[in-house]
């Protein structure tokens, strides 16, 4: 809570600047005007004595400057909710009369919005700190999707891996490359799950998959040894089915452009960690084409408790880029979608949750692992996975 104390001081102090710059304004114009004289006696107007009003006029605006600038710094290196944009808009309209106003206003509201979640989540967490929630009989893998790795200070999973082991929970990360085909993710997820049994003595792990991730530990199911250490398979808006935006742009895209992208994925990839990176055989196997050919082979194990969750965004301009500007694109082939993937591709297992929200927003791919740390209005992303974990916990897993 020490980050949302510095944000909450930061608030305040934008506040106070606010209140008290209306007082000095107030207090300046009497002044130059004259008025202090005219109710008190002696000399009126700043004619008389202009030195002693600009003295007065340095001071407060040297205050007020000072106020301003505590807040703000504090604000700016604290917030998780003001995002880029309402930073990059705040240093812009800050020269603007009446819209350095407006965007103060906002940043105070957002930030005010941010500190109340935060205390009330803290509250909530040492309430129930005690009854341990998340903590499963089998500790939680979480899977990472495509194009991205598990970094130690990048969590591709947001805040919620802290949010579960505030609740219980312990967590282990897949560890695999970001590109790959589904087979070659599946053996490496086969291992990551072989070295976590071999170091901690657990008897299985509960899989959370997020997108392509959830094919890849299907795969591993299927294909591999490890069935017997997995108690659970969550997937986390998985294309099952494929996208079939993906078929379209593979067909239209010329050979020689596709291995000139893959080319330069892969040698970035290699750099941040990734053996052998295989940009197109991660993409092909997402398409509708060959999901289908994956699940006429790969079948479910009985022993393994599979279940999945997606969601959508509700309208093109909603979520963050660029999962906007790919939203109108996805929809006319697979429809009502989250940004990547069609709303028929995420149904997998015995139970199935579809999330979305009131209004315009929705909920997006990225959303769903917390990828911007944004709170959405209706959705409490890691409010979910704790109930998630803790759903599981209550199934013996």
């Amino acid at each position: 809570m020490g980050r949302i104390k510095v944000c909450n001081f930061g608030r305040i102090m934008l506040k106070i600047f606010c209140w008290t710059t209306v007082i000095l304004s107030i207090y300046l114009i009497l002044g130059f005007t004259g008025c202090y004289e005219k109710w008190f006696g002696g000399p009126t107007g700043i004619v008389k004595a202009p030195v002693y009003w600009l003295i007065r006029a340095g001071i407060g605006i040297l205050v007020e400057s000072i106020i301003f600038w505590i807040g703000i710094i504090m604000v700016y290196a604290t917030s998780e909710q003001l995002g880029i944009r309402w930073r990059v808009l705040g240093i812009v309209c800050g020269w603007i009369p009446v819209a350095h106003l407006v965007m103060l206003h906002i940043i105070i509201k957002t930030v005010g919005e941010e500190v109340r979640m935060e205390k009330m989540r803290a509250k909530r967490n040492l309430q129930r700190k005690e009854q341990r929630i998340c903590s499963t009989k089998y500790p939680v893998l979480m899977v990472h999707g495509v194009f991205f790795r598990d970094f130690e200070h990048l969590n591709y999973w947001g805040r919620i891996p802290a949010e579960l082991e505030a609740n219980g929970a312990v967590i282990y990360y897949g560890n695999h490359n970001s590109a790959a085909a589904v087979r070659d993710s599946a053996k490496e997820l086969a291992e990551r799950i072989h070295q976590i049994i071999r170091e901690t003595g657990c008897e299985k792990v509960n899989v959370i998959a997020h997108s392509k991730g959830g094919l890849d530990m299907r795969a591993a199911l299927a294909l591999t040894d490890i069935a017997p250490y997995v108690a659970s398979l969550t997937t986390i808006n998985t294309p099952h089915r494929g996208c079939q935006f993906a078929d379209y742009l593979l067909g239209k895209i010329p050979e020689k452009q596709q291995q000139m992208v893959a080319n330069t994925y892969n040698a970035g990839a290699a750099k941040l960690g990734d053996i052998n990176p295989d940009f197109l055989a991660a993409v092909y196997d997402l398409t509708s084409e060959k999901c289908s050919e994956f699940n006429d082979e790969i079948k479910d194990n009985p022993d393994i408790y599979y279940q999945s969750v997606g969601s959508k965004l509700n309208h093109p301009a909603s979520g963050r880029f660029p999962l906007n500007f790919t939203y109108p694109l996805v929809k006319y082939f697979d429809g009502p979608n989250d940004g990547l993937v069609g709303e028929e591709s995420f149904r997998w297992g015995r139970n199935y949750q579809f999330l979305t929200v009131s209004g315009k927003r929705g909920i997006s791919h990225g959303d769903m692992i917390d990828l911007n740390r944004e709170n959405i209005k209706g959705f409490d992303v890691r409010e979910f996975y704790v109930q998630l974990v803790a759903g599981l916990k209550k199934m013996g897993f």
